[in-house]
Formats: C-alpha cells, structure tokens, sequence
C-alpha cells in the first residue's frame, strides 16, 4: 500500500518546479527589493498613522512599537515587515531601548522563539545603521 499524496506538497513541488523555468526567480534577492522601499519621514508617519488628527491619540512611535509587538505575537515569521517596522519606529524616534524593551515583553505572550527570531531580524536593522556612521 502506497501512502497518500499530500496535496500541499504536491503544489508546493510543482511551484518549485515552475520556478526553476525562470532563470530571474534563482537571482530574486528579497533583500534588495527591501532596501528600495524607503522609510518615511517622521512628519509623514505622524500625519498617517500618529495623533496629528486626533492630538489624544497615539503617536507613530507608539503605533510602531505595538506594530513591532504584534508582528513578534505572530511569530516574526514576516521578515520583511519586521525589519521595516523597526526602520520606521527609529526614525519616528524609538530608541534601540524602547525596540528591544517591546520585543522583550513579548516573550511573556509570544515565546522565546519569536522573540528570538524577532530580535535577530531587529539587529540586522541596528547593525545596518551602525555601518552607516
């Protein structure tokens, strides 16, 4: 008796395989597309998402720490969107403090793992600025 075929493998081997026939796939680097998006000014993230329309609400550094938070109670498994939140958290004034804080109580809800993995892709973000300067 042969075992079933699981129909998620199945697609996601045939995906893979439909891949390999693009030759730009195997040079796609996520990366790169990332670091064409750019981050916006804190003016603009106050404007959208912070209190500049209702002046008691909260402002996009919170906004983006509770973004950071949530992403990390997902299981940080969107890379991209982590290390673009924490660009737009610092430069909507969070201190490398207030980011690690915001990952650190999430182990509580989130777990280790997730904060681990979260806190990896948040000092890749740190380290970059730092080899600006």
């Amino acid at each position: 008796m042969s075992e079933p075929i699981n129909p998620f493998a199945a697609m996601l081997e045939q995906v893979q395989e439909m891949t390999k026939s693009f030759p730009q796939m195997q040079a796609f680097d996520p990366k790169a597309l990332e670091a064409m998006w750019p981050t916006m000014p804190k003016e603009v993230m106050e404007q959208w998402f912070g209190n500049a329309l209702n002046e008691d609400g909260l402002d996009a550094r919170t906004r983006l720490l509770l973004t950071l938070a949530g992403l990390t109670m997902q299981g940080a498994q969107a890379d991209t969107a982590v290390r673009q939140t924490v660009r737009h958290a610092r430069a909507a004034g969070a201190t490398d403090q207030q980011i690690s804080e915001t990952l650190g109580m999430m182990a509580m809800f989130a777990g280790v793992p997730a904060v681990t993995r979260a806190t990896g892709l948040a000092q890749e973000v740190m380290a970059e600025d730092k080899d600006k300067t």
